[in-house]
């Protein structure tokens, strides 16, 4: 008893002491003194443009979906989906799975703590512009996405399930924040430095980069909006956008650690995973550099044989051949041309592989080319939006997509001469105003080899490259090129009720659902 007595004592005194203490200094206890409270907008800035290359979804999204969606590469494995229209659902998803939370989430915080501050303008700009080329390329993939509250789960409750916004509405706003920020750069304030993987810090070039944009964006949507395109698009061009591939938006990546400082198409196409050794130049684009002489056929492929022993690399131009899209391992036999398939016992070493030189880690990520942007010129000269020459816009973007590929290997240099008789072959000049937008079309397609996103966006507008879909009792939905991916499945279950809007309103969740810009091909 006495012994309890003394204890009662005891936790009585003890409580007291406790008591005495304020709530705060308890709650003091639970802060780790030596961990940062805060973090550099330019650090966060410079990890989120990294990530837009990063390797997760473009090894899904852009190879094994985009890129043989469009024709670009074949492949007879059955993980690369887009080749025969199957449907994965981590690879559809990948986007929206990795870059709400890796990218967007990322620029909107440093948009959100650099706003109205003068010295951090340039930030809050490129932060700004990056963000909508990212929900940019993301709308195009999906639909209708979160645009208005994406990214912004820190600042309260209301945004953690994010609503879908139309994508009429996101073309809207996207235009609006993209001309907002080209007025905020400036060249008093800080400048972006070394933390810039785009430019350095040249806000010139970001200036032009933005009106780029502007530009890809009116055109996208000049089937379903045609006045308000032409007038985004003149009002964006004749602001200053590229004018030669020194303006070029790279992402310049180096050999540094995975998933954060290396190209992630490139290190998902060989260096990582070595899916190349199942990926090929498809048949479609092969054909198309055999029937046009065009000089970018040794630079897209590095032989035919084994990626992984050189000595078997046969190089000859004439002795390409490229890979009919839509065939697996069983029946691809069928299409090898006769005399070949004694040299490579694997049947798929027979077709022309794709060239090692493109796929470095420290290779540049495209996000968007000045051929681009005098092929789009060129498409609005036809359209009649702008007085300039068509001809002349469509072969300075040629010329401009062939002299690019010196930014990837010193080797892939093209003599002029031979890209001047390229074009001329081409036969721009004399065609109907149909033919030249079918021409523009398939440049563009052949431009973007490396930015297969973009490719298949083009195509879904314009329907050039005349593609024939491939055939597969297996197709997910059946035997066409898909006009959309499906959701991140996760959002089915998180974010039900939203989910469940943007897939009423758009008319599905499918393969199938065109995009509101999508009018038809």
């Amino acid at each position: 008893m006495k012994i309890s007595n003394k204890l009662a004592v005891m936790l009585m005194a003890g409580s007291l002491t406790f008591a005495s203490c304020s709530e705060s200094e308890l709650l003091d206890l639970n802060i780790d003194q030596n961990s940062a409270t805060d973090i550099d907008m330019s650090y966060l800035f410079s990890r989120a443009t990294l990530a837009i290359g990063g390797e997760y979804e473009n090894t899904r999204i852009a190879m094994l979906y985009a890129s043989t969606m469009v024709q670009q590469t074949a492949s007879t494995a059955g993980y690369f989906s887009g080749d025969k229209y199957f449907y994965n659902a981590q690879y559809s998803g990948a986007y929206m799975q990795t870059h709400y939370t890796g990218v967007v989430r990322l620029l909107t915080h440093v948009i959100t703590r650099t706003d109205g501050d003068p010295a951090q303008a340039n930030l809050n700009a490129a932060a700004t512009v990056l963000r909508v080329f990212d929900l940019h390329r993301m709308t195009d993939i999906y639909g209708d996405i979160p645009y208005f509250q994406a990214g912004r789960g820190l600042e309260g409750e209301e945004n953690w399930f994010p609503a879908y916004d139309s994508q009429e509405e996101i073309y809207t706003a996207m235009i609006a924040d993209l001309r907002a920020a080209r007025d905020r750069f400036s060249e008093s304030a800080n400048s972006l430095g070394a933390q810039d993987f785009l430019y350095g810090g040249d806000i010139s070039k970001w200036r032009k980069f933005t009106n780029a944009l502007l530009m890809r964006i009116a055109m996208r949507m000049s089937n379903v909006d045609p006045t308000t395109a032409q007038q985004v698009f003149t009002e964006a061009n004749s602001s200053g956008a590229f004018t030669s591939n020194e303006d070029i938006a790279f992402i310049q990546y180096d050999s540094g650690p995975q998933g954060v400082n290396r190209n992630g198409l490139n290190d998902g196409y060989w260096n990582t995973y070595k899916y190349s050794r199942d990926c090929k130049i498809s048949a479609t684009m092969m054909d198309w550099m055999n029937a046009n002489n065009d000089p970018r056929k040794m630079i897209l492929t590095g032989g035919v044989g084994d990626p992984e022993n050189a000595s078997t690399w046969i190089t000859d131009p004439d002795a390409q051949i490229g890979m009919p899209n839509g065939y697996t391992s069983t029946n691809i036999g069928e299409v090898v041309p006769e005399g070949t398939l004694d040299g490579f016992s694997i049947v798929q070493r027979n077709f022309s592989m794709l060239n090692l030189k493109y796929l470095d880690w420290e290779d540049p990520y495209y996000l968007i080319s000045y051929a681009e942007v005098e092929l789009m010129r060129a498409e609005a000269a036809v359209k009649g939006w702008i007085s300039s020459d068509a001809e002349t816009h469509f072969s300075n973007g040629v010329a401009a997509a062939i002299n690019s590929w010196v930014y990837f290997d010193a080797d892939f240099t093209v003599d002029a001469q031979e890209t001047a008789a390229y074009i001329a072959g081409r036969g721009f000049g004399s065609a109907s105003n149909e033919d030249k937008l079918r021409l523009i079309g398939e440049e563009y397609w052949a431009a973007n080899f490396l930015n297969a996103i973009e490719a298949w966006s083009n195509w879904r507008r314009t329907g050039y490259p005349e593609l024939a879909p491939t055939e597969d009792p297996n197709a997910f939905e059946g035997n066409f090129i898909p006009r959309r991916l499906r959701y991140w499945e996760n959002e089915i279950g998180s974010n039900p009720e939203n989910y469940q809007a943007a897939v009423s309103r758009m008319g599905g969740d499918s393969f199938a659902t065109r995009m509101w810009w999508d009018g038809g091909n």
